[in-house]
């Protein structure tokens, strides 16, 4: 059978389930909203009470809503004593917030590489980039698996360093049993639209830590004090608030998140089961400490020597035709990013020097996953059915058998 990038019928043409869903509840919820006339955080509580669940679901005492998950992350940083030139360990593949935030909160990213197991930062590789002035780790728990918790709480107590973990894509996971977001001193996760649960934009905070609950609670409202007058301004700070009609959204997105979770979790493991038994598909194994995976992504290492030695761009290129939306993740490492090569932190780029050459970085493995082997597919592909699983696999198998022929194109 020719394939569809040479002419042929492609797999399949019935659309992958989109995101995102919603329903009654959202209309509703926001209806009760608008109709209150308390639109803002600071009139309602809608925010307080999504707050609540949220963290408790998480086993962290204090949760702080933000208006995104990049806002959470600086904002954690800063409330966890972060300061102006202090190191911050962060892994070299994943989205650029993990960095920017840094940069926002005044510090260095200092870029280690990932585990090609996980795709998790690698302890190893955080181990040796320790310095005097490093005093923060922020692990990602990256597609929605959790990084490996123990490793790093040993590495951070043995050094003094600070956890902040960004959870961004990862509602709902666990470590050994513990949610993962209130393992470290702090973690942080977002509600952008492409996140399993969303409302459009928005983040949040989780903590165990009072000290850091409160620097939080004020950076992100101005620099008020919860016992000051209104218009007191103790410490710096801005509106980094989320509404109350985002927070409503939330509430009734996150009143269906375990049933779509479920789903998820079951298409992520037939697919893991599936596509293992292919030459040169090499989904992420699964790991015993692992025991909640939020399932945003869903990632193989692709091996092009079983392909007829056609490129993983072109690869893609095949699947889609067939009918599968694919992902190739990242493009590049984060240190190769223009910013971060030309330090183009300051006003319209400017350059501001820092004590840090990233030109010379070199994450072998995160440049291997860039370049050559990561391939994605969204959570919305994990909400189909079986038989949409099996048409990936279908796609996949017959893009190897007929793989000369893209070659000869």
């Amino acid at each position: 059978m020719s394939l569809a990038i040479n002419g042929g019928a492609p797999v399949r043409t019935k659309p992958f389930p989109v995101w995102p869903v919603w329903g009654d509840e959202e209309i509703e919820n926001l209806t009760r909203v608008i109709k209150s006339g308390k639109w803002g955080r600071l009139a309602g509580k809608e925010t307080e009470t999504f707050e609540n669940q949220f963290a408790a679901a998480h086993d962290a005492r204090h949760g702080i809503a933000m208006n995104s998950g990049t806002t959470a992350l600086r904002i954690a940083l800063t409330a966890a004593d972060i300061d102006v030139g202090d190191e911050v360990i962060v892994p070299a593949y994943t989205f650029i917030a993990t960095a920017s935030a840094v940069v926002e909160a005044g510090a260095i990213p200092v870029f280690v590489d990932i585990d090609p197991d996980t795709y998790n930062i690698d302890p190893q590789a955080i181990e040796a980039a320790v310095t005097p002035r490093t005093r923060a780790i922020m692990p990602v728990h990256f597609a929605g698996r959790p990084a490996n918790m123990d490793a790093l709480q040993k590495i951070a107590q043995k050094h003094d360093l600070i956890i902040i973990e960004d959870a961004a894509q990862a509602w709902g996971a666990s470590w050994k049993n513990r949610p993962v977001g209130a393992i470290g001193a702090a973690g942080c996760f977002s509600f952008q639209s492409s996140k399993n649960v969303n409302c459009g934009e928005g983040g949040i905070i989780l903590t165990n830590d009072d000290t850091i609950a409160k620097f939080a609670r004020s950076h992100h409202n101005c620099g008020r004090s919860e016992d000051g007058l209104w218009y007191e301004h103790f410490y710096f700070g801005g509106n980094y608030r989320i509404t109350e009609l985002q927070s409503a959204v939330l509430l009734a997105q996150y009143d269906r998140y375990e049933e779509l979770k479920a789903i998820r979790q079951e298409n992520f493991a037939l697919l893991s089961e599936l596509l293992g038994d292919i030459d040169g598909i090499m989904p992420l194994p699964l790991e015993k400490n692992v025991t909640s995976h939020a399932c945003h992504l869903f990632i193989f290492r692709y091996q092009k020597e079983h392909f007829a030695g056609i490129s993983k761009t072109k690869f893609i290129e095949a699947l889609r035709k067939e009918g599968i939306p694919t992902s190739p993740g990242y493009s590049i490492p984060l240190y190769k990013q223009p910013v971060f090569l030309n330090k183009s932190f300051g006003p319209r780029g400017k350059k501001i020097e820092m004590d840090i050459d990233y030109s010379v970085d070199f994450c072998p493995e995160s440049e291997k996953a860039c370049y050559e082997e990561a391939i994605w597919f969204t959570q919305n592909i994990l909400l189909g059915s079986e038989e949409d699983m099996h048409d990936i696999v279908a796609a996949i198998e017959k893009v190897q058998r007929e793989a000369p022929s893209v070659v000869s194109r």
